[in-house]
């Protein structure tokens, strides 16, 4: 019985070996299915056509075995050979804030209230080093918002590693302007490769690799069908967004002659590879640039791609009979698992904080700020805060995050903040236009010397126009929260002040300003400021209207200052919210002799301002605010009177406060409040409609305020938002003027 059990086992385990190694001698003989390459040619924004062809593909069940790229199509092909689909390709593009993405600037969310407004005053930044002779990074664009977008994008895959590995292999293209020779991305950092392979020169800065000074590779491969057959392709469907060979009487214009002059250099190899592709789709982006990445574009873009590709329906047919493979079933990209889908904010557990590229103190002050402890539980979202907070607070340029498993095999995982260069000296450009004040220029420099025993930030800047104004400002950075700072400033103004619409009167002075800023806390939204502030008035001249013959010319002032201020502001945009909050308090008293002006108690003053901004559907928004001034004393001097006008606090006039109807600057009573609300209209993405009403309160007592004359006013107000500031103006009526006023802001506010 057991010999007879022995031999029928024996017989089953090689009945069994012998029908494993037919199979494996069947499969063997079997041919293995030839390789389709997907190729993607260069063309910025033109690029989101992409993602149409690739949908038809998916949709046709074409399987794509290798993919390379240039330019946006190194992103595109990226971004697909790491396992996204075409359909979450098109909402990853959708999600985008590509006038963000495409720039220098920091996160809203993220910044210090005074950073948030240099983001929103110059339209033109420079980085600049004093210990190099090179100037910034390369390009317009150092590309700190594009580097953080694609480690987001590859978080999966932000170790290094050969690109044949990636669910589908990959490679792209980048130009090496050292010796203007071709440099093909196989292995390494997925987001390294597609930032260097869509670096157009001069825009965005270059990728230094070594000896390698890496830029956009269109320049030398446009559209890699080489590579791809190098890869193994045996079939190649390619996809080029180039238009109609140009005139003489196309270039017309300088944007137009530096397109060219792309077009040219981007020639290179172009029609030899075009004879390598089997199924060519070339997609019809007339009337799109480069730069075309508004949604309006975005979405006819992707939609031509479809297109395109459609019309190539009967070759994918061929190919696939080719191929051997079935019509029915269509076949998708292998995927990654897990998949990283957008918006995303995981939460992990960390057993470990690194920091990599950064000091013992920078460390410390990071966790103590954060609280960071071993084995806490942190999400994306806290993790991007803190990168930002290795930028803005330590003077570091970039800074990044990683996760990666830890090495227990537990379910924690190891956070590392790598901080990249050191930060250098940012310089800033604003222009504007208004018809009250016509052309203002303002020039600013902040440089950081982050290596004396305490940094300390250098800020100067330098407004020119009907004002002018220079302040110079040595802010300290301790290893805490606080930020102490002494400033010195000087002004000419030049301010014409108002009755009942009409002109009463023009006052020009000097101003020399000492502020020493003795407790200055910030943390995000929020900002507490306590100080002295020493200011000299010198008057240079008063031009009174003949029927005002009774106003008293100033004589000069001399005030020293004890001020206490908060300032808040969660708002999503800093000119057209429609959600947050902003809220701003002052007390400030004032003397000329340290306790007493004038011989009498110091004048008080007592100010504030609270609007909310909340959403009513995707297109209106409302904007309720209160605000008021007070002012205490037995005297006040004429420049620290109340005074109502213009649509900003504090524009021409530190104690200014915005009226609508009341365009030029009018004083008003010591005691002074009023109430607001503001709906607000966007229609698509850039235009907004502003229609605001506001009633006000003024005496010289407080007891009186409810007692007097009720002002109000209403505007009408229309903006065009740009990168470079908001376009528009308003018209306005109030009781005050008793007249219609118009006013045109074109830019930034400062």
């Amino acid at each position: 019985m057991k010999h007879s059990s022995f031999i029928f086992c024996l017989l089953f385990v090689l009945g069994l070996c012998t029908n494993l190694n037919a199979q494996e001698t069947q499969e063997a003989q079997q041919p293995k299915r030839k390789k389709v390459a997907v190729v993607l040619s260069g063309g910025g924004a033109k690029g989101m056509a992409h993602i149409g062809v690739l949908k038809v593909l998916e949709k046709a069940g074409i399987p794509v075995d290798i993919i390379t790229g240039t330019s946006m199509g190194s992103i595109v092909g990226g971004l697909y050979a790491i396992g996204n689909n075409a359909y979450e390709l098109d909402s990853i593009v959708r999600l985008q804030d590509w006038d963000f993405v495409l720039s220098d600037k920091e996160d809203l969310s993220r910044q210090s209230l005074r950073d948030r407004e240099r983001q929103n005053t110059y339209i033109l930044t420079k980085s600049f080093d004093l210990r190099k002779k090179s100037v910034g990074g390369g390009g317009i664009i150092e590309g700190k918002n594009l580097d953080v977008l694609f480690n987001n994008l590859t978080r999966r895959f932000n170790d290094s590693i050969d690109f044949n590995k990636l669910p589908i292999p990959f490679a792209c293209v980048a130009t090496n302007i050292i010796d203007n020779t071709e440099y093909v991305f196989h292995s390494g950092y997925v987001s390294r490769a597609m930032r260097a392979s869509m670096a157009i020169p001069g825009v965005f800065a270059p990728v230094r690799m070594g000896d390698m000074v890496l830029v956009d590779g269109g320049l030398r491969n446009n559209y890699p069908a080489d590579i791809a057959r190098e890869m193994g392709a045996d079939y190649v469907i390619g996809v080029t967004l180039q238009g109609d060979p140009k005139t003489a009487d196309d270039l017309s214009s300088a944007g137009s002659v530096i397109g060219q002059i792309i077009d040219i250099n981007c020639k290179n190899k172009f029609d030899d590879n075009l004879k390598l592709t089997d199924i060519h789709i070339r997609v019809n982006t007339k009337g799109y640039s480069t730069a075309s990445f508004n949604t309006t574009a975005i979405d006819s873009l992707i939609d031509r791609g479809e297109l395109a590709a459609l019309q190539h329906w009967n070759e994918f047919m061929t190919l696939k009979k080719e191929l051997g493979l079935s019509n029915r079933a269509p076949l998708r990209p292998r995927m990654m698992a897990p998949h990283l889908k957008l918006p995303h904010n995981s939460n992990h557990k960390v057993s470990a904080y690194r920091f990599q590229n950064m000091s013992a103190n920078d460390e410390k002050f990071i966790r103590s700020k954060f609280n960071l402890k071993d084995g806490d539980s942190i999400d994306d979202n806290r993790a991007e805060l803190i990168a930002t907070s290795i930028r803005m607070d330590l003077f570091y340029k970039q800074a990044t995050t990683s996760f990666s498993q830890a090495d227990d095999d537990s379910d924690a995982e190891v956070l590392t903040f790598i901080a990249g260069e050191e930060k250098t000296g940012q310089g800033g450009l604003a222009v504007r236009f208004d018809n009250e004040e016509h052309v203002a220029l303002q020039i600013n420099v902040d440089y950081p010397f982050r290596r004396l025993k305490v940094p300390t930030d250098v800020d100067m800047t330098i407004r020119l126009g009907k004002r002018v104004k220079g302040t110079l400002t040595f802010a300290l950075h301790p290893r805490s929260f606080v930020r102490p700072n002494f400033s010195y400033s000087f002004m000419h103004n030049d301010i014409d002040s108002y009755e009942k619409g009409k002109k009463q009167s023009n006052l020009t002075y000097n101003q020399h300003r000492l502020n020493f800023s003795l407790f200055n806390y910030n943390l995000r939204n929020f900002n507490f400021d306590m100080g002295v502030t020493g200011d000299f008035y010198r008057y240079k001249g008063l031009l009174i209207n003949e029927r005002m013959d009774t106003m008293v010319a100033p004589k000069n002032n001399r005030l020293l200052t004890y001020y206490a201020q908060v300032n808040y502001n969660s708002e999503n945009d800093w000119y057209f919210a429609t959600r947050g909050a902003r809220f701003f308090a002052r007390f400030a008293y004032y003397t000329d002799n340290f306790t007493k002006l004038e011989g009498e108690y110091g004048t008080r003053e007592l100010e504030g301002m609270w609007r909310w901004a909340f959403p009513i559907n995707s297109h209106w928004s409302l904007q309720p605010q209160v605000y008021g001034r007070l002012i205490s004393g037995v005297t006040c001097p004429l420049i620290l009177r109340n005074a109502v006008g213009g649509q900003w606090f504090g524009h021409y006039v530190d104690q200014q406060m915005p009226f609508p109807g009341v365009m030029h600057v009018e004083l008003v009573d010591n005691k002074f409040v009023a109430a607001q609300m503001q709906a607000q209209y966007r229609l698509k993405r850039n235009n907004i409609f502003q229609l605001r009403g506001a009633v006000g309160q003024m005496a010289d007592h407080i007891k009186d305020i409810f007692k007097t004359k009720t002002l109000y006013g209403v505007a009408l107000s229309y903006y065009y938002d740009t990168r470079f500031g908001p376009l528009g103006g308003s018209v306005g009526y109030s009781n005050k003027s008793k007249s219609f006023d118009f006013f045109i802001n074109l830019g930034y506010v400062f």
